[in-house]
């Protein structure tokens, strides 16, 4: 079976989509698989990955949402002609839409016009993230939107079990789940490294816990949240990730001792992780975060808002602690739990490690093969109409 797989974002972008997309793509050619990779062109066109074809098509920068700093900007394609063009080229017998938006949203077309099995996978909470930007009339269209356009899948895929039921609950049809993997052998406690401890505590002369945060510094992931935690004597808060917010908030933690990292990759990140002694996650709109698997399976305790994927990825009092973010003092009563109590830390840190290890992007892509089966299985038996 030939799979074409539609991306709204690839390499050199930086996500989490990316993220599975590029771990993905790596299992795909180890085992052989028949699958190209359709995405906007990258600045340097990227002819293959991992051995998988990938084509890109005209591309567009996107303003509106800037990574900031270190960060490559992010791209987007419209579903014009040369989508079809290289559809017809490829001559897939499945398509794989990811994120459907606009190019891809141009794939969910051609699977209908060509009468093609059609799976589409949800990765953002695009709709949810408008409320935030002060759009929030746009969330309902929103959501009409993108119903209409995962009704015409014959299987729909989510990224986390909570956001398989928000699916539902909005109307989404056929929805299955698509797990995650980690790379265990990248992240991992033996990454720990003195120089890096001492550049996320900024030289503190004491050693005091470090409290780390990894991510975009932009309005969904509500960083300001961690002002109390930076605020503690008894600890020191560092923040890795770039983005739109990141001087703003450079003012507002200024003189709490909080050290900005920007934009980290590969090694550094690794070590920056395994080097922290608590993770700290404040975002509700995650519909997975890759973030607090990486630093599960760095050995870190996780403190994270109360939220749907929070709930999946943290056992509360087992491999970290949930805390109400609309309660005041709830998020540093959470971390003064762990700040005061190391061997409580250690523990988390080993549980979450270990539930992280089992976590594999073998198992992950198994798992969509089989997806593609059945899609392609049904799509036999019932052919899908454009849905209205």
């Amino acid at each position: 079976m030939r799979v074409a797989i539609v991306s709204e974002v690839f390499l050199p972008a930086v996500d989490g989509v990316v993220t599975r997309l590029m771990r993905t793509l790596e299992e795909f050619s180890a085992g052989g698989d028949d699958v190209v990779l359709i995405a906007p062109r990258a600045g340097a066109v990227l002819n293959d990955y991992a051995g998988i074809p990938v084509i890109g098509v005209p591309e567009l920068r996107l303003p509106l949402y800037p990574d900031g700093e270190g960060y490559p900007p992010k791209r987007v394609a419209l579903p014009g002609p040369a989508l079809g063009r290289v559809l017809r080229s490829v001559r897939p017998d499945l398509i794989h839409a990811i994120n459907p938006v606009l190019l891809a949203a141009g794939a969910v077309a051609h699977a209908h016009q060509r009468r093609l099995p059609l799976v589409a996978s949800y990765h953002a909470n695009l709709a949810t993230y408008a409320n935030l930007y002060r759009i929030g009339w746009l969330s309902g269209a929103g959501w009409r939107y993108i119903r209409m356009l995962h009704n015409n899948a014959d299987v729909n895929l989510a990224t986390s079990a909570a956001t398989a039921e928000l699916l539902r609950q909005q109307g989404v049809e056929r929805v299955d789940l698509w797990p995650y993997g980690i790379e265990t052998e990248r992240f991992c406690p033996e990454k720990r490294s003195p120089q890096w401890r001492d550049r996320l505590s900024g030289g503190a002369a004491e050693e005091l816990p470090v409290l780390l945060y990894v991510g975009r510094l932009a309005k969904e992931k509500t960083v300001e949240r961690l002002l109390e935690a930076a605020q503690r004597p008894d600890a020191r808060l560092a923040i890795v990730g770039d983005g739109p917010l990141r001087q703003e908030l450079e003012q507002t933690f200024s003189g709490t001792g909080t050290t900005f990292h920007g934009f980290l990759g590969g090694e550094d990140l690794a070590q920056a992780y395994a080097s922290a002694d608590v993770f700290l996650m404040p975002s509700e709109t995650e519909t997975l975060g890759f973030v607090t698997l990486e630093a599960q399976a760095s050995g870190l305790p996780v403190i994270a808002a109360e939220s749907p994927a929070a709930r999946e990825l943290i056992a509360h009092g087992d491999d970290g602690l949930r805390y109400a973010p609309a309660s005041p003092g709830a998020l540093n009563a959470a971390v003064d739990t762990l700040v005061r109590d190391p061997e409580l830390r250690a523990r988390m840190g080993r549980t979450g490690r270990e539930k992280a290890v089992g976590a594999t992007w073998a198992r992950a892509t198994d798992v969509l093969r089989g997806h593609y089966r059945r899609a392609y299985e049904a799509h036999a038996a019932d052919p899908r109409g454009l849905a209205a």
